[in-house]
């Protein structure tokens, strides 16, 4: 079983001890391209960036860079928008770092759920985006109660203003290359949320990708030896050859 490579670093962007990066070079000797891991949790302070490191080693091994990015989460100490505010912090601070500098190759964010949700939302300078079953409609979500009723939970009931500023759907999206990927057994974000997303999206003239995965549930997107995952690895090796052909 391949581990993480020896870290290179952690950028502290915060004065939070959870507005945190760590950073690892590729386990070879060269670098395709820098990946920035975004995880979700539905915003509950007991889930960690600890959840994307499968996917960071499996990264490393295939010649990424990985930042895998902390952010303050949980209804109690971090209220909204601060995780929003943090995450593009931390892309911003990897992305300027003397060791991101150095490395070739496009800069990919990848998040998952509300991870998804928080790439998705960040205007920090990064060449692509990949959204791994991410919650794009926060109102829509709490009226159908989802995952225990993370919503009212974290946001507090019917606060609507807060709902659209934290919703990928109400805001326009990025003009840069997006992949979306959701599994069609997923019961946290069910699927037509992110069909009506990736709609709206190509409605604004977006260039997204959106790739459904039968019988794929929530948490199996995340793992990196489940089948969605070559489809992610092949977009962002796309997206390294799209970069070389650029003037």
């Amino acid at each position: 079983m391949s581990t993480l490579s020896e870290k290179v670093q952690s950028i502290n962007y915060g004065p939070d001890a959870s507005q945190h990066v760590d950073c690892w070079n590729p386990a070879g000797s060269a670098s395709v391209g820098l990946a920035l891991l975004v995880h979700g949790g539905y915003w509950r302070a007991q889930f960690d960036a600890s959840l994307m490191e499968p996917m960071a080693t499996d990264l490393t091994s295939r010649g990424w860079a990985v930042a895998n990015i902390e952010y303050r989460r949980g209804a109690a100490a971090s209220a909204w928008p601060e995780p929003h505010e943090d995450v593009d912090a931390a892309i911003r601070a990897v992305v300027e770092s003397a060791w991101a500098q150095e490395l070739p190759g496009p800069r990919v964010a990848i998040g998952h759920s509300v991870g998804g949700q928080l790439v998705l939302l960040a205007s920090a300078p990064v060449d692509a985006l990949v959204a791994l079953a991410p919650v794009t409609d926060v109102a829509r979500t709490c009226d159908e109660n989802l995952a225990e009723g993370a919503v009212a939970e974290y946001f507090g009931a019917g606060r609507h203003d807060l709902y659209d500023a934290a919703s990928p759907v109400r805001q326009p999206p990025r003009p840069i290359p997006t992949l979306v990927v959701h599994g069609d057994a997923d019961v946290r974000v069910p699927l037509e949320h992110t069909r009506d997303y990736v709609r709206r999206a190509e409605d604004h003239g977006a260039e997204i990708q959106f790739s459904v995965r039968p019988g794929m549930d929530h948490v199996q997107l995340i793992d990196p030896h489940a089948g969605h995952w070559p489809t992610v690895l092949e977009w962002m090796d796309e997206q390294k050859s799209r970069l070389e052909r650029l003037p």
